[in-house]
């Protein structure tokens, strides 16, 4: 009689802390996780931080949180973390009453992006696994993974981009400064005609103008590895345009150093648009990281076939442009013909067969 009062008392409380903490695990819990920085480059190592807090009197014996999250943030190994298909991560933790856990995972930033997490399950279990309580929290962590900079890169030895002067100098014509008359030549903007010394010599003449101390420079990246590209970028073709956004950013920070105004344009889309991305030339305090942080937004995915993304840039004047793509084409080599009427100096630069991987 006693042995069996013994199993149905032992049953009884199996079962009671089965309810208890299914009924109250999340009551006084809190879990929060952060990156210990904003921002970070292609290739840094940061760190991950999770919190968990358990402020009642009730033994948590254990609690999975279970997120997911991009695998171009590779966590190291942690024998309470667990990583499935490189993006579902697990983490099992043991609470105390009164409690607080914190635990700081490094992570290798591997790919230029813009990364959000949301929200984790939550589930918590008794000691014997007979009742199990979930749910669902929201808990918000931000990063921004900037393009790596590659001013060693052998592109930049085997390019020459703008002339070797406008590199140095990244200058322009200026249309206000007036230094003389020349006859007219195929290309020449029909704004530049000077119609009087025209009709004194009776032939097109035109102005030519002084070079300005406030240049402009306007990057413009193709995201079309062929001209016959029709559909999306695969994974693997991918890394050519990542290094091909990697050279842009160089290009502009590069631009930036030298005091001059940069901006870029892709015929590709940035998080939270299906437009073409356009940032117009800035510069100044904070420039840099506006440039950068733009590009950590932008999405391998074509919003618009190249020369058509060429031809919607017609307003653009006075400016420097360097166009990065993996091809040339005639279609290209007329826009660009139509951007240096417009009064713009353009260059076009092929990009290399592969990208370069972390």
């Amino acid at each position: 009689m006693s042995s069996l009062v013994l199993v149905v008392g032992f049953g009884a409380l199996l079962i009671l802390q089965g309810y208890i903490i299914a009924r109250f695990a999340f009551r006084g819990f809190h879990y929060t996780r952060a990156f210990s920085q904003k921002t970070a480059t292609e290739g840094d190592h940061i760190t991950f931080t999770e919190v968990i807090r358990n402020k009642k009197p009730l033994f948590l014996p254990w609690l999975r949180i279970e997120s997911n999250i991009s695998p171009h943030l590779k966590f190291g190994s942690d024998d309470d973390l667990s990583i499935r298909f490189d993006r579902y991560h697990k983490s099992i933790f043991t609470l105390p009453a009164f409690s607080q856990v914190t635990r700081r995972h490094p992570v290798k930033c591997l790919r230029r992006g813009h990364y959000v997490l949301e929200n984790v399950t939550v589930t918590c279990g008794d000691l014997f696994g007979l009742r199990a309580a979930e749910k669902e929290l929201s808990s918000p962590a931000e990063l921004h993974v900037y393009p790596r900079l590659v001013p060693d890169d052998p592109f930049f030895t085997s390019q020459r981009y703008q002339g070797d002067e406008s590199v140095k100098r990244f200058i322009i014509d200026d249309p206000f400064l007036v230094n003389g008359i020349r006859a007219y030549r195929a290309g020449d903007p029909l704004r530049d005609i000077h119609w009087a010394a025209t009709a004194r010599t009776n032939e097109l003449q035109v102005k030519t103008h002084d070079f300005t101390a406030d240049p402009k420079l306007m990057v413009l990246l193709n995201m079309q590895r062929r001209e016959d590209q029709w559909g999306e970028l695969m994974d693997y073709e991918q890394e050519a345009i990542e290094h091909g956004i990697r050279i842009m950013a160089t290009v502009c920070m590069k631009a930036l150093n030298r005091g001059t105004q940069a901006g870029f344009a892709a015929n590709m889309p940035m998080e939270g648009s299906e437009d073409c991305a356009y940032v117009a030339p800035i510069g100044g305090a904070g420039a840099e990281d506006m440039l950068l942080s733009a590009m950590s937004l932008l999405k391998i995915k074509r919003a618009k076939r190249f020369p058509l993304f060429l031809e919607s840039l017609g307003h653009l004047t006075g400016l420097d442009v360097i166009i990065l793509s993996c091809y040339d084409s005639e279609e290209i080599r007329l826009h660009m013909d139509a951007l240096r009427r417009a009064g713009n100096q353009v260059q076009l630069l092929i990009l290399p067969e592969g990208g370069k991987a972390l």
